[in-house]
């Protein structure tokens, strides 16, 4: 078993950062990939990005592209999300979650989830 915990959400002004963390507990996290989602009200949950086990390979949503960045630290048993540039449809609750496939931007790849932190932008 993995467990991931989201930290790092919040109220921010469109245009603005907030860099969102996930630490993860149990089984040796730099033995999985990790990935981001969200989910807006109403909506669908979304692949947002996903970096492999070692920091090595990166993969973004286009939405994300060019304004967010994964990163991880083994060491500490955290992933981020560094999301710059932030716009008022990027509200939603980000979710981490982690596995050891091969594909990685359908919800069903992922064996671990985190609960959630909110992050709303306003306008």
């Amino acid at each position: 078993q993995v467990q991931l915990v989201e930290s790092g959400g919040g109220l921010v002004q469109a245009g603005g950062s907030l860099r969102l963390s996930c630490a993860a507990s149990g089984r040796t996290f730099q033995n999985y990939d990790m990935g981001w989602f969200r989910q807006a009200p109403g909506k669908e949950r979304e692949f947002v990005a996903h970096i492999n086990w070692n920091g090595g390979s990166t993969s973004y949503a286009d939405s994300a592209k060019g304004r967010f960045t994964i990163s991880r630290d083994n060491t500490k048993n955290t992933g981020y999300l560094q999301m710059n540039s932030l716009k008022p449809e990027d509200t939603a609750i980000y979710y981490c979650a982690a596995q050891s496939g091969s594909t990685y931007r359908r919800l069903y790849d992922y064996n671990y989830w985190g609960q959630g932190t909110q992050v709303t932008v306003s306008s």
